[in-house]
């Protein structure tokens, strides 16, 4: 993701340790090992990042996640590595407060990490400090946004149509850091009464943008979709749409958009066929792809149990 010696004597095999405990302690050593070397390659690449100048530290930051952490194949090796990358990140946001592009990363690291890696109680801290900073850098590119948290809903949907295309880096990432809030705290009513908001900003973004991050802003306008049957204001059939669109401008090569779609759609509306075939198709796809390979390993995973459970669901 992310040979048994023989007993000669004794004495020799007082001597040697048993092959089994060896084999334990390199399984249990290697790990430090990859972490350190995870860390190492995150800090080198971020502190090139620093020698060029903080006007792009944000972007290299963003480019080192996807190299080092998307591409990998091993989700456990993230959990233990991310860490570090991540106070790394607090560090340079503390010493560089207003640049909008390591807030922009920032906001989305502390997302993903609080949202796929982190316990429940954990995850709130970590996606609240993402929506934080998904708010500051939307403030620093686009100033009326400072004042979007004490508008109501007409006119803060009014002003997110003044958002421009140059600006939707942060106006995603001020969505990612949010809807990751909001899915940590979906127990506070109070938090569930934000999801209009939150929509509201990845229309506006789709609408500046379909295609950013490979048809990434569909596939969250799909899961929003799709949270609730059509009785309770939900819009099933929207989100199919959203679904397919976001698979068609990710190639198919993003797995986690077919395993949501039968998660969040096809389970809603009681297809049993089409929820089998999405899965099917996650498990017999490819795994590596440029910046969806992590995600891709952890959908195969999530795809696995809801096709075991698929029979006794439907």
């Amino acid at each position: 993701m992310f040979a048994e010696p023989s007993s000669i004597t004794s004495e020799t095999s007082a001597a040697r340790p048993p092959e089994s405990k060896k084999k334990s302690d390199r399984a249990h050593a290697s790990r430090p090992r990859h972490n350190a070397l995870l860390r190492r390659l995150i800090c080198g690449a971020l502190c090139a990042a620093l020698a060029s100048g903080c006007s792009i530290i944000g972007k290299r930051a963003s480019d080192t996640l996807s190299t080092i952490v998307l591409d990998q194949n091993d989700p456990e090796l993230v959990t233990s590595g991310l860490p570090a990358y991540l106070l790394f990140v607090d560090g340079l946001i503390t010493q560089h407060p207003e640049n909008a592009n390591l807030l922009s990363a920032g906001a989305q690291l502390f997302a993903v990490y609080g949202s796929r890696f982190a316990t429940p109680e954990h995850a709130i801290t970590l996606t609240a400090k993402a929506r934080r900073y998904g708010e500051r850098a939307i403030c620093i590119v686009h100033k009326p946004a400072c004042g979007w948290g004490t508008t109501d809903y007409d006119t803060f949907v009014a002003e997110l149509g003044k958002v421009e295309k140059k600006q939707l880096d942060a106006l995603y990432s001020y969505a990612v850091g949010w809807l990751s809030n909001l899915q940590a705290t979906s127990e506070d009513w109070g938090a569930v009464a934000d999801v209009p908001r939150v929509e509201a900003v990845l229309q506006r973004a789709l609408a500046l943008d379909e295609t950013y991050e490979h048809g990434a802003i569909h596939g969250y306008l799909g899961i929003l979709g799709a949270l609730r049957p059509p009785a309770l204001g939900g819009k099933p059939e929207e989100a199919r749409a959203h679904f397919e669109r976001a698979i068609e401008l990710s190639g198919g090569k993003d797995l986690s958009i077919k395993v949501e779609y039968a998660r969040r759609y096809a389970r809603l509306v009681f297809d049993q066929e089409l929820h089998d075939r999405l899965l099917t198709e996650v498990l017999n796809s490819p795994t590596e792809a440029p910046k969806l390979t992590l995600f891709n390993v952890l959908a195969k995973k999530e795809a696995e149990g809801l096709l075991a459970t698929s029979k006794e669901y439907f």
